[in-house]
C-alpha cells in the first residue's frame, strides 16, 4: 500500500480500525515522505539481507524494507496495529510479524529461523522513551549483525555517535563503541511526523564490529567503571569511581597512575584503550 506518509490516508486507517495512538508506547507517526525510503537504502536493505524492523507503526518503513531486502520480520509491541498492518502490507510475501516486546524475544532464536543464508541487520524508528536499553540489547547480546541503523532523538544521537574523548561523550558513548562503529546518517525534523515531538531526529546507524577491543577480562566490570565513571559528570575520574564504588580514592590514583594517566584527568577525556587499562588495574587493585 503507497501514500502511506499521507496525513489523510493515515487518518482514514484509524478511523477504519478504530486506532488511537498511544502516549505509553512513544507512537509518532512520520509523515515525510522521504525518511523511509532513505532509512531503508543506508539500513542495508537490500538482497542478500534479513531486516529485523522494530516498531513498525502503520508500516510505513516496513513497505520499504521489503521492497528492498529479502525477508523482514518486523517486531511490533501494539497488538491494536495488527490488523491495520495486515491491510497496509498485504501486497509483500516476505514479512512476518511478530507481536511482542522486543526486550523479552530470542533474537538469536528469530534470526536462526528465519534468515538463514542471509545477512542480517536491524532498521527501526524506535520509541524515544525506550532507545538506549533496546541499543544496547542489541549490541550486548552479540547478535549476528552487520548494522543497526535507528532513527533517535538528535540529542540522544550526538551522545551516541560522540567521539572518544570529546565533551559530548558519556557511559552509553562508550559502550556503543565498545560493540561498534557508529555515525549520523541525517537529520529530521519534528514536523516529520503526527504528532510531532518536542525534539528533533536523526537516523543512526551502528557498523556492527567484528571484535571487541582487547585486553578485557571481565566485560561486567568494565561497563561497572565506565557507568561509574560518567555518574558524576563535573568530577574527575578518581572522585567519580571512588564515589560509584564506595571505595577510598587511594586505590583509585593506584589504577590511574598505573595506567599512566593524570590524576586530574576526567572521564570524558578517556579514550578506549585507556579505559581498558583504567578498568584491569582498578580491578586488580580493589
Amino acid at each position: 500500500m503507497e501514500n502511506l506518509s499521507n496525513i489523510n490516508v493515515i487518518k482514514e486507517l484509524f478511523e477504519k480500525h478504530g486506532f488511537s495512538f498511544s502516549k505509553t508506547l512513544g507512537q509518532n507517526f512520520l509523515i515525510n515522505p522521504s525518511v523511509c525510503p532513505k532509512i531503508a537504502e543506508q539500513g542495508n536493505a537490500k538482497k542478500g539481507f534479513g531486516i529485523i524492523e522494530i516498531g513498525t507503526g502503520i508500516g510505513v518503513l516496513t513497505n520499504e524494507l521489503a521492497k528492498r531486502a529479502d525477508k523482514v520480520v518486523a517486531v511490533e509491541i501494539d497488538e491494536r496495529l495488527l490488523p491495520v498492518l495486515e491491510e497496509t502490507l498485504c501486497e509483500h510475501k516476505n514479512i512476518k510479524i511478530i507481536n511482542a516486546d522486543v526486550m523479552k524475544i530470542n533474537l538469536h532464536e528469530i534470526i536462526q529461523d528465519e534468515f538463514k543464508g542471509l545477512n542480517v541487520a536491524v532498521c527501526a524508528n524506535l520509541p524515544y522513551y525506550i532507545t538506549s536499553p533496546i541499543i544496547m540489547m542489541l549490541l550486548e547480546q552479540r547478535l549476528p549483525l552487520t548494522s543497526i541503523t535507528v532513527m533517535v532523538q538528535k540529542e540522544a544521537g550526538q551522545r551516541l555517535c560522540a567521539k572518544m574523548g570529546s565533551r559530548e561523550m558519556g557511559a552509553v558513548t562508550v559502550a556503543v563503541r565498545y560493540f561498534s562503529e557508529p555515525e549520523i546518517l541525517f537529520n529530521v525534523s519534528k514536523g516529520s511526523f503526527m504528532p510531532a515531538p518536542n525534539v528533533d531526529s536523526c537516523v543512526v546507524r551502528f557498523n556492527v564490529k567484528d571484535k571487541t577491543p582487547e585486553g578485557v577480562t571481565d566485560e561486567k566490570f568494565f561497563f561497572k567503571v565506565v557507568r561509574g565513571a560518567f555518574s558524576q559528570r563535573r568530577k574527575t575520574l578518581s572522585n567519580s569511581v571512588a564515589s560509584a564504588f564506595g571505595i577510598d580514592k587511594k586505590s583509585v590514583n593506584e589504577a590511574i597512575e598505573k595506567s599512566g594517566l593524570s590524576l586530574n584527568i576526567r572521564p570524558e577525556a578517556l579514550r578506549m584503550e585507556e579505559f581498558v587499562a583504567f578498568s584491569e588495574n582498578l580491578k586488580a587493585t580493589i
